[in-house]
């Protein structure tokens, strides 16, 4: 698949946010090695703490029904009332990309986040998480 078919997968899911807090809808479309494609969204809560970002959501679809190993993910988001090309590039969090780095080979995994089809970044998850805390680090001796 390429960029700009998954980045239109992402535009498709930011449709799906519930953000009525915030107002900031995102959308992801996480490409699993296998080729299908997993849709997410942010979902809101009013009490903010169980708010799930949407690339989270994405993941979370696809290892519950037991795929776990992926290659992309485009992300794309921006204000309700703008489109995503007037907005800047909206960046995975913290917390999705230490689940990232949970599944995926941070120098092989592709991070796309988007404007449009036409207008995006790409970087591995290595550039994003430059130090991050995955599963081979609890396999390391003292």
């Amino acid at each position: 698949m390429d960029d700009k078919a998954l980045i239109r997968e992402a535009l498709e899911a930011r449709k799906m946010s519930y953000s009525p807090y915030s107002g900031f809808m995102v959308g992801a479309a996480l490409l699993a090695k296998n080729g299908k494609i997993y849709r997410g969204c942010n979902i809101e809560s009013s009490s903010y703490s169980p708010t799930n970002c949407a690339e989270r959501t994405a993941f979370f679809k696809a290892i519950s029904e037991g795929v776990h190993e992926f290659t992309a993910i485009a992300v794309v988001g921006a204000h309700c009332d703008a489109k995503p090309e007037e907005f800047g590039y909206a960046y995975p969090c913290g917390v999705c990309r230490q689940v990232m780095m949970e599944f995926c080979d941070p120098k092989e995994f592709r991070i796309l986040t988007a404007k449009s089809e036409d207008e995006y970044t790409s970087y591995t998850l290595r550039e994003l998480l430059p130090n991050g805390f995955g599963p081979n680090d609890l396999n390391q001796q003292a």
